[in-house]
């Protein structure tokens, strides 16, 4: 006779309620890289908190299988599309409600000014707490009667003539809609979220809009934790897109402005940042220039504080007594295989590296599903250059294997926050060569003056710059002192000032004073029907 197995999904858990719901755009447990990893620490970092994780990504289908294991106190997971295709309803007559609609035109009257510093936090909210619940599905101003109606085609035309520099409706049309729609999902996904007794969002962007939509509608607090700056990336990443068009001749182009769609899109997740931050009641970064950029952004400076990352060194140094003696003619790139971490110039400086020294490799460990044409980019180039044979792309690799092997960490990004790459290879032993973003260059040479004669823990290069990246790394690789003398400061450095004791201490700090605070009054038509 047969038993029937029942296999239970690892990655489905339901729960009725939990103490710290983790609000997470695009990362773990379906993304690898740093930030992912920096969730999966704090989880197992606090065994005795119950979290749950709400997971927004663009289409289900840009995710594969998870990427990390959950730890037990996860009690609960759930996952949201923002951008999956919807089936248009069928054809039907819909007016629109008119009052609604007003509503909504306010709603982004407040919202330039608010962009602007003209309008109060309080004022956007309290509007937003009006429409909110109207978003509901048959509401007033649901999705279908934003998609549909007669008066949602009204309302775009006229914003078209009153705003839009670009000749093209039809991509005004269908811009609007895009950015927007995402925020019904959002709404709809706050409705009905399980009760936490906070929210801790893990970047602004939608995940942040969905944490300030949780503070208004629960009244319970929201941290806010930047790796890097979110709008910062966003901009980044849509100066760099080639599908926002810009239909203007040659005659009505202004070099010195941006394009109208690239500008409108800039400007939304600029009001979602600002948003959030005004929403929060803790605003963590990564090191000092992040706090900063922050408070330029919006945020208010007596919450932010500054929480630096920090690795498991028992385990990492640990490594250093599995590395062989001679140096390891090995540069390795720990990293996704995407434009942001500009792998193409890795590759590029490996030419001149290889030319110079010829035992050296160049590892690429990292996964290249994210940009699979950017993937094959970097691989064309590899093969272009004559390097096949010296540049190994391999996948996401176990960092505890790769350590003891490679002679160099390089990080060659266009954009970085603290990257915990740079401080898991100090902890195992292995000096750095990075570009000059975020805070390389605070970890490399240090912060303070007690810092800085610790010495310098590798070396710091401009973006995009080859040349520089092969020389400062054939310094290091080639000169057995230098090499030293920068491993040694790499491993006292990151002994002083980046363990996650460290790190769990303050966000201990955090999550006790959150998990003990009362509601704030929250928003009571906002209040979940499903938890009142």
């Amino acid at each position: 006779m047969t038993q029937a197995t029942t296999i239970i999904d690892p990655y489905e858990r339901r729960a009725a309620d939990c103490d710290v719901m983790l609000l997470l755009e695009g990362t773990f447990p379906y993304v690898s890289g740093g930030v992912s990893s920096w969730v999966n620490q704090i989880i197992r970092g606090f065994p005795e908190i119950r979290f749950g994780l709400c997971f927004i990504g663009s289409r289900a289908q840009d995710y594969g299988s998870p990427k990390y294991p959950l730890p037990d106190n996860v009690v609960h997971i759930e996952r949201h599309y923002i951008h999956e295709h919807l089936a248009a309803p069928g054809v039907t007559r819909s007016r629109g409600d008119a009052h609604a609609f007003e509503g909504m035109d306010r709603l982004h009257a407040k919202f330039r000014d608010y962009g602007r510093g003209g309008a109060s936090h309080e004022e956007l909210t309290g509007l937003l707490a009006e429409l909110i619940p109207q978003m509901a599905d048959g509401g007033k101003l649901d999705q279908d009667a934003f998609l549909f109606s007669k008066r949602a085609w009204d309302y775009l035309a006229e914003q078209y003539r009153t705003f839009c520099t670009d000749p093209s409706f039809v991509d005004y049309f269908w811009t609007v809609r895009i950015m927007h729609l995402p925020v019904w999902t959002l709404a709809r996904v706050a409705r009905n979220m399980i009760p936490a007794k906070c929210y801790h969002t893990i970047s602004t962007g939608y995940a942040g809009f969905l944490g300030s939509l949780m503070k208004m509608q629960t009244g319970r607090p929201l941290i806010l934790s930047e790796h890097g700056i979110y709008t910062k990336e966003r901009k980044i990443d849509l100066f760099q897109s080639e599908w926002i068009r810009d239909n203007r001749n040659v005659f009505e182009k202004d070099a010195s402005q941006i394009p109208y769609f690239r500008d409108l899109w800039i400007r939304f997740f600029e009001a979602l940042g600002r948003l959030c931050y005004q929403a929060s009641n803790n605003i963590v970064a990564l090191y000092e220039t992040n706090r900063l950029r922050q408070v330029s952004d919006g945020a208010p400076a007596e919450r932010t504080m500054n929480i630096p990352n920090g690795i498991d060194l028992p385990r990492l140094s640990a490594l250093r007594a599995q590395r062989a003696q001679p140096i390891p003619p090995v540069l390795c790139l720990l990293g996704r295989v995407v434009p942001i971490k500009d792998v193409k110039t890795f590759i590029r400086a490996m030419r001149t590296v290889v030319n110079q020294y010829p035992e050296a490799e160049a590892w690429i460990a990292g996964p290249e599903d994210e940009d699979r044409a950017y993937a094959e980019e970097c691989h064309a180039i590899a093969d272009g250059l004559g390097l096949t044979d010296k540049v190994k792309f391999l996948g996401f690799q176990k960092i505890d294997e790769l350590m003891p092997k490679i002679g160099l960490v390089v990080l060659s990004s266009i954009s970085e926050a603290l990257p915990l790459v740079l401080l898991e290879g100090f902890a195992a032993g292995v000096p750095a060569v990075a570009t000059d973003v975020g805070s390389c260059r605070q970890l490399i040479f240090g912060l303070s003056e007690e810092d800085q004669a610790l010495g310098a823990a590798g070396d710091v290069v401009g973006i995009a710059e080859p040349q520089a990246l092969a020389n400062a790394a054939l310094k290091l690789l080639t000169d057995p002192a230098r090499w030293h003398a920068a491993q040694a400061a790499g491993i006292a450095r990151v002994e002083r000032y980046y363990t996650q004791d460290m790190v769990f201490g303050a966000y201990r700090r955090l999550y006790e004073d959150a998990l003990a605070q009362d509601a704030a009054p929250a928003a009571g038509a906002l209040r979940c029907p499903m938890h009142k």
